[in-house]
């Protein structure tokens, strides 16, 4: 029997990643089942694990996924900003990235718990907050407190969004949210 090209082999990676992050967004990590994924996906658990190793592992690259979609997001919405308005556009364009789809349940929810505090953090500062970093270095902010208003805002942020995922039946919590945003952005890094 011939072996799978890279290129087969690629797709069907992407494919168990794609399949995964549905399971573990509607599901959760501690219900999704690598079973059901590997049936979704088409393939045989032994696939998942040849790619993954592990249920851990394969949520892992999901969370990699997630972050990388939601980083994407904030750089395409700063495309075309100005140095003024890229902290602001950067900010509620990861407001809105992180809490739609995959990435609120696996990032927000269950990332801390099974990535475990420090590789969760670690995976944040490789994407949204390098990207938070920049926005607040472009504001103006003095190099003395880029650290830590870096730290303050993208802590408030990743609450916020957590407190408009816990109201989804609610048709004015996203504006209220954009709004508070707004508040914050206003006190770290004041229109010029």
């Amino acid at each position: 029997m011939a072996r799978a090209s890279a290129a087969d082999a690629a797709e069907t990676a992407r494919r168990i990643l794609e399949t995964a992050a549905s399971h573990f967004a509607a599901q959760g990590y501690g219900a999704a089942s690598v079973d059901e994924i590997a049936r979704a996906s088409a393939v045989t658990r032994g696939a998942v694990y040849h790619h993954y190793t592990s249920k851990p592992l394969l949520f892992a690259a999901v969370a990699a996924e997630q972050q990388r979609i939601v980083a994407d997001a904030i750089v395409t919405a700063t495309a075309e900003s100005t140095p003024d308005t890229a902290l602001r556009d950067g900010s509620h364009a990861f407001l809105d990235a992180i809490t739609r789809g995959a990435a609120s349940r696996v990032l927000l929810i269950d990332g801390p718990a099974v990535l475990g505090w420090e590789g969760w953090r670690r995976l944040d500062g490789e994407g949204p907050e390098q990207e938070l970093r920049t926005g607040l270095r472009e504001a103006g902010v003095s190099p003395a407190l880029l650290g830590p208003l870096t730290a303050a805002l993208s802590g408030a942020m990743n609450e916020l969004a957590l407190w408009l995922v816990a109201r989804p039946d609610d048709d004015d919590a996203r504006t209220d949210a954009h709004a508070a945003l707004d508040r914050l952005l206003n006190a770290v890094a004041p229109r010029r």
